[in-house]
């Protein structure tokens, strides 16, 4: 018996334990770095979305796709966090005269934006 085949109807490699042909993980596995947001919809996908999550798991794409969330929130945070900065007129000026404000208002704009990307990207 060979140690390894490839199925080519779907492309998954099957390694030989004992006797049964279980799905094998690629030789070199894909490895990009995962931040918070990645974090979060990985809880989510373990917790409510099971079936989404095993089928990542076996193809070998989750982290990719946890890699590829991660970045697209990380950027969408970003840009909600500036264009509401901008929108509410939250200036250089502020920050160097009023501090404390400048902070109050940037923990409320950053706290909204954290809101909205969860429930758009996050747990979606």
């Amino acid at each position: 018996m060979e140690r390894f085949i490839t199925d080519e109807r779907t492309g998954l490699r099957y390694g030989l334990v004992g006797d049964y042909y279980l799905i094998a993980g690629d030789d070199k596995p894909e490895c990009k770095p995962i931040g918070v947001w990645g974090q979060w919809h990985l809880r989510y996908l373990k917790e409510h979305r099971r079936v989404l999550y095993a089928n990542l798991l076996t193809i070998g794409k989750l982290n990719s796709h946890l890699a590829d969330i991660d970045q697209q929130t990380d950027e969408m945070f970003d840009r909600l966090t500036k264009q509401m900065a901008a929108a509410e007129g939250l200036t250089e000026q502020l920050k160097t005269t009023d501090q404390m404000e400048w902070v109050r208002r940037m923990n409320s704009i950053r706290n909204r934006a954290m809101e909205i990307v969860k429930s758009e990207m996050v747990y979606a």
